[in-house]
């Protein structure tokens, strides 16, 4: 049978009341009362119900985390993050993803409401109305790389666009004009701004020139439709300079199916990715990209939530850019022409 609160409560001799607030730290207690309490909790092996300390503290001491995906480097680093901020605060994780679906989201949304203290949200389906049709008004949320406009919450973007307009100077700074990206999905609010950027910047530095064709590929973020990317590129009678593939993945996918058909990289064709996975710097050669310090990001997400969340009244919300790094090593010829990691020559 479970110890009960009562139990504590006749083993300390004291009342039940003073049990919850020795247990809930209320300085209402004398340090006496308060020892007697946990050493009787301790030797119960008493475990205090969360849902009935929720009741007299309106906190679970639960954060919520809705992603799009938990597949993959990006998502376990962002996971990463925002649990290690967690622990340091002694709270705990609720996990779930939305499949990229808008009605998944809304689902896992509404399920955690009541039962979390705020909620880190990434979606591609997010707006202003969107939060308004499946949360509570008042429950905190910090919203990570989302297209979300009008909103009363807090919110952390990526510089995606200035990320790739780094990325293609650096490209057109090598010497390569004919330049190709593998973009991220049509819906998604990262991808968009990354092709932005890259059409915005080749439009900028290589006025008058006629684009590769084709001067996009559409890819999903997976190394499978990396992969796909590679095979149509090295099908063509005429390589382009570069590939620039809006994350790592897609890129890691590209190099394979380039080595399968007998290119070499960066020898025939250099190849640049975006956000700076661990795995980047460990595949042959190591991989130039965009980084994103996304272990960081998931970190400042949790922050800012918890201050939310401890400081109700009157909080101003606020907008983070996280700045981006781009980081050279091998795989765009950089180092054949001696330039260094710091992109100098």
């Amino acid at each position: 049978m479970a110890v009960t609160i009562k139990d504590v409560a006749r083993a300390a001799k004291v009342s039940v009341a003073s049990v919850s607030r020795a247990l809930n730290g209320s300085d209402t207690v004398t340090d006496e009362t308060r020892q007697l309490v946990l050493d009787a909790a301790r030797s119960l092996r008493y475990i205090p119900h969360s849902g009935a300390r929720s009741l007299s503290t309106s906190r679970t001491e639960t954060i919520g985390v809705v992603l799009p995906d938990l597949h993959g480097e990006f998502f376990s680093e962002l996971i990463r993050g925002i649990d290690m901020a967690a622990h340091r605060r002694g709270l705990h994780l609720l996990v779930s993803s939305s499949h990229g679906d808008a009605g998944e989201a809304a689902l896992a949304m509404r399920a955690m409401s009541g039962r979390v203290d705020g909620l880190v949200v990434m979606s591609p389906h997010v707006d202003a109305g969107f939060l308004a049709d499946n949360l509570a008004g008042n429950l905190p949320i910090v919203l990570v790389n989302t297209r979300a406009t009008g909103h009363d919450c807090s919110a952390l973007a990526v510089d995606n666009h200035g990320g790739a307009a780094d990325m293609v100077q650096h490209l057109v700074e090598m010497g390569h004009r004919s330049i190709v990206m593998i973009a991220g999905p049509a819906d998604n609010f990262d991808a968009e701004e990354r092709l932005r950027g890259f059409r915005e910047t080749m439009a900028r530095l290589l006025p008058g020139a006629p684009p590769f064709e084709p001067q996009v590929l559409r890819g999903d973020f997976g190394e499978e439709s990396g992969y796909r990317a590679g095979q149509q590129l090295r099908a063509l009678k005429r390589l382009p300079d570069a590939v620039f593939a809006a994350n790592d993945m897609m890129a890691i996918g590209c190099l394979f199916a380039l080595g399968e058909g007998g290119l070499v990289v960066p020898r025939d064709i250099a190849l640049v990715g975006f956000d700076d996975v661990p795995t980047a710097r460990f595949v042959t050669p190591p991989l130039t990209t965009v980084r994103v310090r996304i272990t960081e990001m998931g970190s400042r997400a949790l922050e800012c939530l918890a201050f939310e969340i401890e400081n109700p009244q009157g909080t101003k919300k606020t907008v983070q850019v996280v700045q981006t790094e781009l980081v050279v090593r091998r795989s765009c010829g950089a180092h054949a022409q001696g330039v260094t990691e710091n992109g100098k020559r």
